[in-house]
């Protein structure tokens, strides 16, 4: 009898919107939310890049205008400290406090009092994309640059350009460190290893499945921006993108991105791309950490992430279908077996041998372990217990849109690995926190860890030894 109302209920709409077309009177659906992307392009491609290309301007003046409000971007290298590829480590806090409030005052508050005052610091906030509204891959210059000298592919987005400055991003290029052959140091010879190079670069180290893997890794396959259809964020009909196009030389380049695996548009969460590196001591992978094998993230990676989570989408733009048996297991292969950078000063447990730390890197060890509690999430030797965490951020701030991302709870997130951290910033899974001192500030806010200006400086000091 239900059923029968329902269908009934549906006719009698129908003969309504009849008769009022033919009376002349328009009808226009109301509009409804969706899990999925048009797929449909009713726009000329001439016309979809002039409207992005006028827009261009305005969208990144707000967001730099966000940036500048939020961080301190200058360039401020920290004496005697480099990353693993020689790159100067930027030093200091860089977040702005509100105004008339310092990191003591807001110390000595309850998560309540800063929420209900409104003090939480705006680069502790959510990150937005650069353009949320529209997300999407997106690469820093310096990748562009080296990716169409060497293969005449251009990443670049006509709508969009990266926002972080080059001096706050990793090493360009990373070196690349193989479990298999510590005795090699740096593989890559100080190249970006792509389509081009990798057999020169890695015939006769690894194995033909690991080399076939590594094919795999810097080949460049349809996705959502860069591909052959007309709603596509490049100039030209674009062949792909590959792995390593953001996990540059296995490790990062600092590219974005928005989760997939959430709607609407304004939840979905900034990617701030991870490290490869260590891949073989990880237990869970992917934005949301719902795989469980390198293999899983693999291959989710461009059935799904590619296209902004969307199977329908990624029909269209072209899905590359990965092959679990050998494929899949090829390219898993290949990641399992990059190290983490070398760190001198650690014994075999993950540990500073006394004779070759400093003071206040034993200092900061101590209070690793100790006072600042960063073992319950991040034990020795690499500095991770493959677990997911609620930090509840949101206990400091109330909800807010800011730049078309709705600012609110983060969720669980992974811990990831120490290892290596001076190699990978910025840091937290969005990229909000653009320095270590800014990461230990923010941690001593949200753990109510009351740690004395001195014990957050010995802290990043041995951080820097991992």
């Amino acid at each position: 009898m239900e059923r029968k109302g329902t269908l009934l209920s549906a006719a009698v709409m129908g003969l309504c919107m009849l008769m009022l077309a033919t009376a002349g009177v328009s009808y226009v659906a109301a509009a409804i939310r969706s899990s999925y992307m048009p797929v449909d392009q009713e726009e000329a491609f001439e016309d979809l890049m002039a409207r992005y290309v006028d827009q261009k301007d305005e969208v990144e003046a707000r967001h730099q205008e966000l940036l500048d409000k939020r961080y301190d971007l200058s360039d401020r290298p920290k004496e005697g400290v480099e990353m693993s590829g020689g790159k100067a480590i930027q030093e200091g806090v860089r977040v702005r406090l509100p105004e008339g409030v310092t990191w003591e005052d807001l110390a000595e508050m309850t998560p309540e009092e800063i929420r209900e005052e409104g003090l939480w610091p705006r680069g502790f906030m959510p990150l937005p994309h650069p353009h949320h509204e529209e997300g999407g891959m997106l690469f820093p210059q310096h990748q562009i640059d080296e990716i169409l000298e060497q293969e005449g592919r251009d990443l670049t987005r006509f709508d969009l350009d990266f926002d972080l400055p080059e001096h706050l991003l990793p090493d360009f290029p990373p070196p690349i460190f193989l479990t298999t052959r510590p005795d090699l140091g740096d593989v890559s010879q100080g190249q970006v290893v792509t389509l081009d190079n990798f057999y020169e670069l890695f015939n006769g180290i690894l194995n033909p499945k690991q080399l076939e893997g590594l094919r795999l890794l810097v080949t460049p396959f349809p996705q959502q921006q860069f591909n052959h259809t007309a709603d596509r964020r490049s100039i030209e009909p674009h062949r792909g993108v590959s792995c390593l196009d953001c996990h540059v030389n296995a490790h990062t380049n600092a590219a974005t991105h928005l989760a997939g695996d959430n709607r609407p548009q304004e939840f979905r969460r900034r990617i701030d791309t991870p490290t490869l590196r260590g891949v073989n001591i990880q237990r869970l992978f992917g934005s949301q950490r719902a795989l469980k094998t390198v293999e899983d993230f693999t291959e989710f990676e461009q059935r799904g992430a590619y296209f902004d989570g969307d199977p329908v989408i990624a029909t269209k733009k072209g899905v590359n279908i990965l092959e679990r048996g050998s494929q899949v297991h090829f390219m898993g292969e290949f990641q399992a077996i990059i190290d983490f950078p070398p760190a001198p000063k650690l014994d075999i447990y993950g540990k500073l041998i006394p004779e070759k730390a400093t003071e206040q890197e034993l200092r900061g060890q101590e209070l690793f372990f100790g006072k600042a509690r960063c073992v319950d999430c991040h034990p020795a030797p690499y500095y991770t217990d493959n677990l997911m965490h609620n930090l509840r951020v949101e206990r400091f701030f109330e909800p807010e849109e800011v730049n078309g991302r709705m600012a609110s709870q983060d969720g669980p997130i992974k811990t990831f690995p120490l290892r290596g951290i001076k190699d990978s910033p910025p840091y937290l899974h969005d990229g909000r926190l653009l320095t270590l001192a800014d990461t230990v500030e923010f941690f001593n806010l949200v753990q109510g860890l009351q740690l004395t200006e001195q014990e957050k400086e010995d802290l990043v000091a041995f951080m820097l030894t991992l």
